[in-house]
């Protein structure tokens, strides 16, 4: 048997990250755990590392607490993005499991695939920022970018599975989140808790409100634009309230193809690790004994603002999607806060769009200051 995959993991205490640990686990013989990262969550990480015996534990956000009795004897401890970063260029690995939220993983990202490791990917604001410096690296270092994100990685596979040739569009499908059914004229009065109420998944509090307005599906459309090369308009999205079918590859014949599992990221992110082998799940997969209804229906008009406002920067390119991530990252913190409304989410980021000078970035610096500028802007904003 081939040796086990060396893993580090970005993001272990999420519901990614926690997900991973559940594969990892299942596969002893296959994956083998060397690093977990994580934002700030020490305890939760020190966990992690006693129970998989890792042998290096790093924490994005600075941290000096006398934390040597609560690891491994001989864990070493890296804190700090900088300290990440350098861990991540010293430690032997395979394969870099990118599972932190927001733009703390982007130079551990770009690190890893410096030294010719493979990525898994299910951060979407590595690329939805500089989605052309981290494709660009990647073709340069040879490195292959696995996606975990669901849809992303269905796509992956059905392009794995047919011809690479001939491909009329792209669909990603979508849950619709929690208002999908809800008339239209009662979303201005929904409260955080109604919007956390996920039909089908269990995940964390910004990406369920994400499902719920539909920003998240215009990041992946955006995210497919670069993993897949593909013109925007040849991305589309339907609704599959059920969450079974991931997405589909439609070609200039008109078929398509379609991967489909119960809606568990352990079946993604079992994938990207073991890509290209297969192994047994850590879920069973579907019961075909049984029956199963699979529906499908089109975008209300004027139900999701944020998909076609995501849609808009896409077309519009260079800073814009940078700024529609930023827009919308503060104003869902400031509606889980209780401090705006939920259709203010789209209207902040309408307002954001509109002020900001798009431009094509000649560095990832300047892409990260446009994205510090619209935060501020944004935070300002809310606070008048």
């Amino acid at each position: 048997m081939a040796a086990r995959r060396k893993v580090i993991l970005l993001g272990a205490t999420g519901s990614i990250g926690t997900n991973a640990l559940r594969v990892i686990e299942r596969h002893p013989d296959r994956l083998e755990l060397v690093a977990v990262v994580a934002r700030s969550r020490f305890a939760e990480t020190a966990a992690i590392a006693r129970k998989f015996v890792v042998p290096h534990v790093g924490l994005y956000e600075p941290q000096n607490p006398p934390v040597r009795d609560a690891l491994p004897p001989s864990c070493t401890f890296h804190s700090g993005t900088d300290a990440v970063t350098a861990m991540i260029e010293s430690v032997e690995a395979d394969v870099v499991l990118v599972a932190s939220a927001g733009t703390s993983a982007l130079r551990p990202t770009l690190a890893a695939i410096a030294r010719g490791r493979t990525i898994a990917l299910a951060n979407k604001e590595i690329l939805v920022l500089a989605g052309r410096f981290v494709t660009d690296a990647a073709r340069r270092h040879g490195v292959r970018i696995v996606p975990v994100d669901s849809e992303h990685n269905a796509i992956f596979q059905c392009l794995d599975a047919g011809a690479r040739t001939g491909v009329r569009r792209l669909v990603l499908t979508a849950s619709g989140g929690a208002f999908r059914d809800l008339p239209v004229d009662q979303l201005a009065d929904v409260t955080p808790e109604q919007a956390l109420a996920h039909p089908n998944w269990s995940m964390g509090p910004k990406i369920t409100i994400d499902s719920a307005t539909m920003a998240n599906k215009g990041l992946e459309l955006i995210e497919a634009r670069w993993l897949f090369d593909v013109a925007p308009e040849r991305l589309d999205v339907v609704i599959h309230p059920q969450s079974i079918v991931h997405s589909m590859v439609e070609y200039l014949d008109g078929s398509m193809l379609a991967q489909l599992s119960p809606p568990s990221m352990t079946f993604a992110i079992q994938h990207a690790l073991l890509y290209p082998e297969r192994a047994e799940g850590v879920v069973a997969g579907l019961d075909l004994t049984r029956t199963i209804d699979l529906q499908f229906r089109p975008l209300e008009e004027g139900r999701y603002p944020c998909l076609q406002l995501a849609r808009e920067a896409l077309a519009a390119g260079g800073t814009c999607t940078a700024v529609f991530n930023a827009a919308n990252e503060v104003a869902v913190e400031a509606f889980l806060a209780g401090r705006i409304g939920f259709l203010e989410i789209p209207r902040i980021i309408r307002k954001s769009m509109d002020r900001a000078a798009v431009r094509e970035p000649g560095s990832l610096e300047e892409v990260l200051d446009v994205e510090s500028d619209t935060r501020r802007w944004v935070a300002q904003s809310i606070v008048r």
